[in-house]
Parts: C-alpha cells; structure tokens; sequence
C-alpha cells in the first residue's frame, strides 16, 4: 500500500515515478512510502503539522472520484471529562440532544472542550431522566456566562457554531458531579477537534481530576518540512 500524511493519493506508485505531474505553485505532491515503519513514524510525528492523519491505497487501484477505495487512518485517544450541562434534542423535551464537556484548567476554570450526542432515542430520554436531579442554576455554574434572561435559556443568542452561525446553543446547567470517558482524535486549542464520541461513564472518577494534564501533547511540526511550499505564507 502507499500511504501519504495527506487528504491526496492521485496515483498508485510514489511521486517520484510520476514526471507528467509537477510539483508547482498550485500543485504540492505529498509524501508516499510502502515502508511500514515510516508510515507508522508519519503517522505519530505528522499530527504536530495539523494533520488528521495518514491516507493508505492499495497498491493495485488508480485514485477513483467520489469512492471510498482508499483508508483514511486517524488517531483516536480517550480523555475523562466533565458533563456540564445537557442541550434538548431537536425533537423537544424529553430527551437529552448533547451533553456538554468540559476539563479544568491550571487556573481552575472549567473551559468547554466539544460535547458528545451519538446516542440512540431510547438512550437519549434515558439520559434526561437520569440527569434532571443534577439540573442546576447558573448562579454557581462556572459557565455562568449563559445565565438565563427574561425566558431564555442563554443571553448568548447571537453565538452561533463555528459550523453553523445560526445554530442555537442554549444548553441546561448541570452540577459538576458526572465523569464521562470520550474518544477523540485531536485538539485543537482547547477544544476537541471533531466531535467526541461516548465510551463509558466514569463513576470512580472525582470530577476535579479532569484536566488537560492527561491529553497527550504532539510534537509540534512545520507543515513546509513535510510538504515543501505549504508552510505559513506560502499557500
């Protein structure tokens, strides 16, 4: 297989064995190898550059538009989180939409890092039956920047995602006092790069515990040492 640190795969041997496409202003031709052991270093140094992952394409097939022929390789790490509060599903009460997450700072702030949501509809009123004891006031909440205002369940109406600007995200409080465990691949800042998914709950974890101390830290990289032309200023 060659495998690339990038999205782009355009042709089954390496670049060097490809002299109709040029590298040029327009055009960067990543990497690509067939040795395991610099795929696996690619794979572990090249996320301090940014990316995802690493791409692997059999051997045997041209790139094809528009199939999934190829294997997008990503890293997946757990991290124990805080639950902060919950969004009601998009079908109305009843059901839980999202839980929100968070892990304290060196500060002792409690920063939101993504939410998590993949749950089946029998899961998700099961969770906001589960949680309505631990439903709160903003008063202590140390996101009390979404207190309410006149009816409202946030005052933040206007901030929207970074996804979607118009998306609502009101959110009901919840006491500090649930520890969840979540797969994630990548931060960035703060904040989990992509949505998290569930793996368990954590109930022999004390919520104060769950801190950024416990994310591993990449090494970080230029991405013009990888792909000359593509660092900072060039692209």
């Amino acid at each position: 297989m060659t495998t690339t640190p990038g999205d782009h795969s355009p042709s089954a041997a390496p670049p060097s064995s490809t002299p109709w496409l040029a590298a040029g202003p327009s055009i960067h031709l990543t990497p690509a190898t067939t040795d395991l052991t610099t795929a696996q270093r690619w794979f572990s140094e090249f996320e301090g550059a940014g990316l995802d992952g690493v791409i692997a394409k059999p051997l045997t097939i041209p790139y094809q538009p528009d199939k999934r022929v190829m294997f997008k390789i990503k890293h997946v790490r757990t991290a124990d989180c805080v639950v902060a509060g919950y969004r009601v599903h998009k079908s109305g009460d009843g059901a839980i939409g999202s839980l929100l997450l968070g892990l304290y700072k060196d500060d002792g702030g409690l920063a939101s890092v993504g939410v998590i949501g993949a749950f089946p509809m029998a899961t998700r009123r099961e969770l906001f039956a589960e949680f309505q004891p631990l439903v709160t006031t903003f008063d202590d909440h140390p996101w009390n920047w979404a207190a309410h205002h006149a009816g409202e369940r946030t005052p933040r109406r206007n901030e929207g995602s970074r996804w979607n600007a118009g998306k609502d995200l009101s959110f009901v409080p919840l006491r500090l006092e649930r520890v969840v465990e979540v797969r994630y691949d990548r931060m960035e800042g703060e904040r989990f790069r992509h949505t998290a998914q569930f793996n368990r709950w954590r109930p022999d974890r004390a919520p104060h515990s769950c801190t950024y101390a416990q994310l591993e830290d990449p090494v970080t990289f230029s991405l013009g040492d990888i792909v000359p032309g593509l660092a900072p200023g060039n692209v």
